[in-house]
């Protein structure tokens, strides 16, 4: 039986999206600028960058970034899969009854959502990293079923004896075998690492691997009576043509005329410029 200290800081966690919610916030802001930083130049280069995108655009940069490296989404969707589910069960969303009703309910809740993780994968990279996402997610949501069941966690609110008949923690008699209880203490540990190592070093390796998070046009640049054929960063349309930054002139330019190129790679990555 968890020590009643240790029982409530897991739930205190569980309710406000345990250390997932805050890798995530940290990911969110810090990556994005981070990759901007190093494809571009940082400094005065970075700050036209997001000053060319305009604030509503920001978020591109961190979708670009996942949806041109898979094992990166594959993760950040685990992850997310799993921090939701914690949130979730930490206030009471979680069937912790036996009976045919309470089983088909934390079967829907524990399936559904690794189910859309996996297809939304799939429609970008392909079956088989779909279906290893959605097994990943499933695996570390049932965990947290096990962990609510057997009562070692109980929603936020609940008192250490309720949820048991005989007074024990095992919610409404639920004993799980000693390979479950195993499983589920494992999970937790690979949630942990998966969010706190995993998740954000792919996150830093894609920051810095020298790839755009968008497009690269080549595009006619008028500037005065020159017209020259530029290379740019597409950060956004206006009308027929492109604004983005010129990789040529390190600079902001209007393209009009655009065509795509497919190599993504504007310099090295961080690891071999060193």
């Amino acid at each position: 039986m968890a020590h009643p200290d240790e029982e409530a800081e897991a739930r205190s966690a569980d309710s406000k999206g345990g250390p997932g919610h805050t890798v995530l916030m940290a990911v969110a802001f810090a990556v994005p600028v981070t990759k901007v930083a190093y494809t571009v130049g940082g400094g005065a280069a970075a700050r036209d960058v997001f000053v060319g995108m305009e604030p509503a655009n920001w978020p591109d940069v961190l979708i670009g970034m996942v949806l041109t490296d898979p094992l990166l989404a594959s993760v950040l969707a685990v992850v997310v899969s799993r921090v939701v589910f914690a949130l979730f069960a930490a206030r009471g969303a979680v069937p912790v009854g036996g009976g045919v009703v309470g089983a088909l309910q934390r079967l829907a809740l524990t399936i559904v959502n690794p189910v859309a993780m996996g297809v939304l994968v799939t429609c970008f990279f392909g079956p088989w990293w779909g279906l290893g996402t959605g097994l990943a997610a499933y695996a570390l949501r049932k965990g947290v079923v096990v962990e609510y069941r057997t009562g070692r966690r109980r929603p936020h609110g609940r008192r250490g004896g309720q949820g048991a008949a005989d007074g024990s923690p095992r919610a409404g008699g639920y004993r799980p075998s000693r390979g479950l209880r195993r499983a589920a203490a494992l999970e937790q540990w690979a949630a942990l690492v998966l969010t706190v190592l995993v998740l954000p070093a792919l996150a830093f390796v894609a920051a810095l691997d020298g790839q755009v998070w968008t497009s690269i046009v080549r595009c006619e640049v008028t500037e005065g009576a020159r017209t020259e054929s530029d290379r740019l960063i597409e950060l956004g349309r206006k009308g027929n043509g492109v604004v983005g930054w010129n990789l040529d002139t390190e600079e902001i330019s209007n393209g009009a005329g655009c065509t795509g190129e497919e190599s993504l790679y504007v310099r090295e990555p961080w690891w071999r410029d060193r």
